[in-house]
């Protein structure tokens, strides 16, 4: 990430400056712009890091203009150290120009009066800065405007024990959204055992692994039985292919199971790569990591519509595009590894399950 060529853009480094969301949202179309003309140029690992810099740095800068505006409005200063957390593909360091919002707080020592107001005044208006800025609020209310996602240390150790106790779908899918958090702005120390009270958890816990293993292995099906990329057949994307479910999000997901199975401790999926490449233990990792960045090319070139400065996308590869020879055969065999690997994992799914019934 750290390149002359990007570090000495003034509209990149004056991002922290910004005292306003106006100002901040005016400078990142500025830098967006200097990304655009960067994509498919520079490789896409490289172009991803350079993009996440670009949003820690805006949600940094959300958070300074958000404490201003609340010693403006009578709230004072924040009354304890506190934590801005991302999950998602902002918290794998992988999202796109046009990536919602997923984000929380975590908020220091046993909970009061005085935090919970603050905060949750501070987390709304966080979230709505934020949007202001670009981000649209999460679907799913993954955001630290909930009180869900917004908890003191102590009640967020509650909660995370609470989900790995559970082994149901909805506990275990709000655990492994919270797998990929990552430190932005405020106290590390905060995030640093936060993120070590969810490992511990996973140290010798089979059926915490397992009930992970099952959430894994859900994915719709990308191949007919000759093997052919299935394109969606109605609606406004039909003829299209959806890259992030249909082959970004499930090695994202693999890359994760083995993460927390073996506790590493990185939050991007190619750091994750790498790291699990040191254990010696399992094959295809350089074929993951192959198909890993079609995916991540595929999706950051999807078309896209421009409103007010900023962009959006359905995240489908257009029906056009798929008449490219080369990118349907890239495709393909990046789903037919996704394919291997799920039909192995669900083997394992079946032999833990008949181990501990």
């Amino acid at each position: 990430m750290e390149t002359a060529d990007w570090n000495e853009d003034n509209r990149y480094l004056s991002i922290a400056t910004a005292g306003s969301p106006q100002e901040l949202k005016a400078k990142r179309i500025a830098c967006q712009t200097v990304l655009l003309e960067q994509l498919n140029v520079i490789p896409i690992e490289e172009w991803l890091s350079r993009v996440n810099a670009m949003h820690d740095r805006i949600a940094w800068a959300a958070v300074n203009i958000c404490e201003a505006q609340m010693k403006e409005a009578g709230y004072g200063p924040p009354p304890c150290a506190y934590s801005f957390i991302v999950f998602g593909s902002a918290g794998r360091q992988e999202a796109t120009l046009w990536s919602d919002q997923d984000n929380g707080l975590i908020v220091e020592g046993e909970p009061d009066g005085i935090k919970k107001v603050y905060f949750e005044v501070f987390g709304v208006m966080l979230s709505d800065v934020l949007e202001e800025v670009g981000y649209e609020k999460c679907d799913g209310k993954v955001m630290c405007s909930e009180p869900l996602w917004r908890k003191t240390l102590p009640e967020w150790k509650r909660q995370l024990e609470g989900w790995m106790s559970q082994l149901e779908w909805e506990p275990i899918r709000y655990l492994i959204i919270a797998s990929d958090m990552r430190h932005v702005a405020g106290s590390e120390a905060l995030s640093t055992e936060w993120r070590e009270a969810l490992h511990a958890g996973f140290v010798n816990n089979d059926k915490l692994s397992t009930a992970v293993l099952r959430n894994t292995v859900r994915h719709k099906a990308t191949l007919n039985l000759l093997g052919q990329v299935l394109t969606e057949r109605f609606g406004d994307y039909a003829g299209g292919f959806d890259v992030k479910y249909g082959v970004y999000i499930p090695l994202v997901n693999i890359v994760r199971h083995l993460m927390l199975l073996h506790g590493v401790r990185d939050s991007s999926t190619l750091n994750r790569l790498e790291q699990l490449a040191k254990l010696g233990k399992y094959e295809h990792l350089d074929d993951i990591r192959r198909a890993f960045l079609t995916a991540l090319r595929m999706r950051v070139n999807t078309p896209y519509a421009v409103q007010d400065g900023l962009l959006s996308s359905s995240d489908y590869i257009a029906e056009s595009d798929l008449k490219n020879k080369q990118l349907l055969s890239e495709l393909r065999d990046s789903l037919l590894l996704v394919r291997r690997l799920h039909k192995a994992l669900q083997r394992q799914l079946r032999s833990a399950e008949r181990r501990q019934s």
